[in-house]
């Protein structure tokens, strides 16, 4: 399962948050996330794993970055 996320790189409080997709693209989840981590070194796309993993309750090792690798833009895939 594919899951299309805008990131937010230190904020106060971590959060996920589950948008309505976009018109055209029904479906697909959408998710804007929140992280305290900053966007260095990948510290942020990390912490943005751990919380989605958290947040579907499976282990962090099931999501993995596709796209988006240096972008506020992601896509994670759920395995």
């Amino acid at each position: 399962m594919k899951i299309f996320v805008k990131v937010k790189a230190w904020a106060k409080e971590e959060s996920v948050k589950k948008i309505d997709p976009p018109a055209g693209e029904a479906g697909d989840a959408h998710f804007i996330v929140a992280v305290k981590a900053p966007a260095k070194e990948g510290r942020a796309n990390w912490a943005v794993a751990r919380a989605l993993a958290e947040y579907f309750k499976i282990a962090p090792s099931r999501v993995e970055l596709v796209s988006g690798f240096s972008s506020k833009e992601k896509v994670f895939e759920i395995k």
